[in-house]
């Protein structure tokens, strides 16, 4: 395993294209769709799991800084099991349905999306009630980093002798440009040689051992619910009730499917309704608190919002959507597009892909 590990972590590029370009040819693999066919979507989630795993190796390499899965070593990769489930799930609804039948495999769908709704809350928990990066699958870790550098601007321009040790440092390397400047440097040199000399051979040992058994950055203890509740106030509230309807959404939709059937339009609409409150009351946060520093989100928090938006788009290729609107606008596409030579091929096998996709919970579930 090590061995396979080394050669994935030399050649990740090479590996990289060769699981795009396997990923890719899986969707031309025949029957790809069919009701009873589970060939092809095995050869996918062996695919899917393989990439995944690989990319875990990459990104837990020992000179990696920043990881999709990454978390601490003594932790349970609750962010890689998301994945591997991802993975697994078109296989499970697929199963389901040849040996189940249509009905009973929104049961299957169900316990799939409540293991995904516990492991995405253990995240949620664990990371100190941040908010949830591609459904948990990357490490928020982002406020850690911008935190670490807020104060080490802060320590740098900190008054006393850190900051004059700061100064004196800056001094050092770089051309003398007064007598002030030379004079200081000088003076910094001699201080910090006579203290080595004069500490004695113990003293000097004893602080390296301590240097060496004590983490040289203290480690954070993740906040529980109260104390988080208690700093953060009512937006903190505001943004947890919002994060953890996000994560409950695809578990709603699939139980309503499962009691009011997939052409019902209950489903769907609730499906909607809880998306939309969500992100209204994320906004909310954002806007009513934007001056606040415990809620201005990162770049990659910013672009998380952007993404949950953009999945919106598939409720109109989720039934009772798709069959009384969509499906009509692409085959009329298709009718006005089939004349033209190239554009007409390509465009019948697009639209064929994408209604054999619709019929997948899996793939329009958003989660």
């Amino acid at each position: 395993m090590e061995a396979y590990k080394r050669w994935v972590r030399r050649n990740k590029d090479y590996v990289h294209s060769l699981e795009s370009l396997s990923n890719g040819l899986t969707w031309l693999l025949p029957e790809r769709f069919s009701d009873s066919e589970i060939g092809p979507e095995a050869v996918t989630s062996i695919l899917g799991i393989i990439t995944t795993i690989n990319d875990h190796i990459v990104e837990t390499a020992p000179s990696h800084t920043q990881s999709r899965h990454v978390e601490e070593p003594s932790s349970f990769p609750f962010a890689l099991c998301i994945t591997l489930l991802k993975d697994l799930e078109t296989l499970v609804e697929v199963a389901a349905q040849q040996y189940y039948g249509e009905e009973h495999k929104w049961s299957f769908m169900a316990i799939t999306e409540a293991i995904k709704v516990l492991l995405r809350l253990a995240i949620l928990q664990k990371s100190g009630y941040k908010m949830l990066l591609h459904g948990g699958e990357t490490i928020n870790d982002q406020s850690e980093s911008d935190g670490l550098d807020s104060q080490r601007n802060a320590l740098s321009s900190k008054p006393g002798p850190q900051g004059v040790s700061t100064i004196l440092k800056n001094h050092q390397g770089q051309p003398p440009w007064n007598l002030e400047g030379r004079a200081l440097s000088a003076l910094n040199r001699f201080g910090e040689n006579a203290r080595t000399v004069s500490e004695p051979t113990w003293l000097r040992r004893v602080q390296h051992h301590q240097a060496v058994m004590e983490p040289s950055t203290p480690v954070a203890e993740t906040p529980s619910l109260s104390s988080f509740l208690s700093e953060k106030g009512m937006p903190g509230g505001l943004f947890l009730t919002g994060e953890v309807m996000f994560i409950l959404r695809p578990l709603i939709y699939v139980v309503l499917i499962r009691k009011y059937g997939v052409r019902s339009w209950f489903p769907w609409l609730t499906s909607l309704g809880v998306d939309l409150v969500g992100s209204g009351i994320i906004s909310l946060v954002t806007t009513l608190w934007h001056n606040s520093n415990d809620f201005r989100f990162s770049n990659n928090e910013k672009n998380e919002l952007k993404r949950r938006k953009l999945l919106w788009a598939l409720y109109l290729m989720r039934d009772p959507f798709f069959t009384k609107h969509t499906r009509q606008r692409l085959d009329g596409a298709q009718k006005l597009l089939e004349p033209v030579p190239i554009v007409g091929l390509l465009t019948e096998k697009l639209i064929e892909l994408l209604v054999g996709a619709q019929t997948r919970y899996t793939y329009m579930s958003g989660s």
